[in-house]
């Protein structure tokens, strides 16, 4: 037997019904209470045509939910050779339709997942509850997708070849796609830790050269914006903004600065202070150039101004001082991100001064140095911030060969 979801009208709201075939070739409908507008329901992938907005969101899980527990049905029946009760398929329906939240089936990976993910909580920051739960949602999506509910000793190769054409399927990045699976791959080894047996060893997944794209400001731009007058509503922002790209430090910490954290170091002003993510003690020498803007400021810090205030001015700073080279970046398109050629300026937010420290200094510091100012744990995670053309480094490069070149040529002459 085989069914699918069809709206019953085409007016302003209409029912979502679902049709059934059996092997006969009869086929019936049965009416769920779910509504939606006709022209945003997708007919090919059965369901909203924009799931990700809050609406649609709770509606397809709905949906998911109606084909999990049928098809669970259907294959019960079949199993065990039952009649097949329309009036039980009706009362299924309901069931899916009134609960908020589909229980979890015992066993399952996504059992498994909210249990992780509850006994992280009080060791994990909020970003990473909110990647975590995307990861979750995720899995809740790729099971309405195949119809079924994924049980632990399931996870195994074959789901890294499903996931994967799923995650193609839906277009999700790569990236996205795979770190989903690495984080399947956690779940399995924390169970595993706990005496469960898994398939953990069966998830390997092809390695992906990445390209490490990397938005910073050069020491070139920075003293055209350190050289560019801003209207005084403005000014605030360009001097946090350079700051920034002096300290290395995120939006959360830097914006929260103030002459209490000053501390003086053999003559030498420093700041100490607790990261708000990692929780790191940091004790940061202060660049000359951070020294000068607070001299301009009355030997203080500028004015704070909220995260998303700053984001904005520090674009229109960055377009006035002319930083507008044409990057490539990956931007939202509805709900799915693609690749487009923009005006630098356009794709500067309050990282960039921590993304710019790093790629401005590494190879002139020495990098464990600029791993205790930014913070980073481990090299792997620093590398991240910095820029992949070292422009200062192919210079060096530029000026040894063509020395090379000249001393041999002279000797040879």
């Amino acid at each position: 037997m085989i069914f699918n979801f069809t709206l019953l009208s085409t007016g302003s709201t209409s029912l979502i019904a679902l049709k059934f075939i059996d092997e006969q070739q009869k086929e019936f409908v049965v009416k769920t209470s779910l509504k939606i507008i006709p022209n945003r329901w997708n007919q090919d992938k059965q369901r909203p045509d924009n799931i990700y907005l809050k609406i649609y969101k709770k509606l397809n899980a709905k949906l998911d939910a109606i084909k999990i527990a049928i098809s669970n049905y259907l294959k019960e029946v079949a199993f065990k050779q039952r009649k097949f009760s329309l009036n039980v398929l009706t009362q299924l329906i309901k069931k899916c339709c009134i609960l908020k939240e589909s229980p979890f089936e015992a066993g399952s990976l996504l059992e498994a997942t909210d249990n992780f993910i509850q006994s992280r909580l009080h060791l994990i920051s909020d970003n990473t509850h909110r990647r975590y739960k995307v990861f979750f949602n995720m899995l809740r999506r790729f099971e309405g997708f195949q119809r079924k509910n994924l049980m632990i000793n399931e996870v195994n190769s074959d789901f890294v070849k499903e996931f994967i054409k799923f995650g193609e399927l839906e277009a999700y990045s790569s990236s996205t796609i795979y770190r989903t699976i690495y984080f399947v791959r956690t779940v399995l080894n924390f169970l595993e830790k706990r005496g469960i047996r898994t398939l953990v060893y069966e998830l390997e997944l092809p390695k992906i050269k990445k390209h490490n794209r990397v938005i910073s400001l050069t020491e070139d731009e920075l003293i055209r914006i350190k050289d560019t007058v801003v209207p005084p509503e403005l000014k605030a922002a360009k001097d946090w903004l350079v700051i920034s790209c002096y300290t290395g430090q995120r939006v959360s910490d830097f914006m929260n600065f103030n002459l209490d954290m000053v501390e003086i170091l053999d003559g030498k002003p420093c700041l100490s202070f607790t990261q708000q993510k990692t929780q790191k003690t940091i004790l940061l020498p202060l660049h000359p150039t951070a020294i000068n803007i607070m001299s301009d400021n009355g030997n203080n810090f500028p004015s704070k101004l909220s995260a998303q205030k700053y984001n904005e001015q520090i674009k229109e700073i960055a377009r006035l001082a002319g930083i507008n080279s044409l990057i490539k970046v990956r931007t939202r398109s509805g709900f799915r991100s693609t690749e487009k050629l923009i005006q630098k300026w356009e794709a500067i937010t309050s990282h960039i001064g921590r993304r710019s420290f790093a790629s401005n200094f590494y190879g002139k510091i020495p990098t464990p140095l600029l791993m205790q100012a930014t913070g980073h744990s481990t090299e792997l995670m620093f590398q991240r911030y910095i820029s992949n053309t070292d422009t200062e480094r192919t210079r060096s490069l530029g000026v040894y060969l063509d020395e090379l070149y000249k001393s041999k040529f002279l000797v040879s002459g």
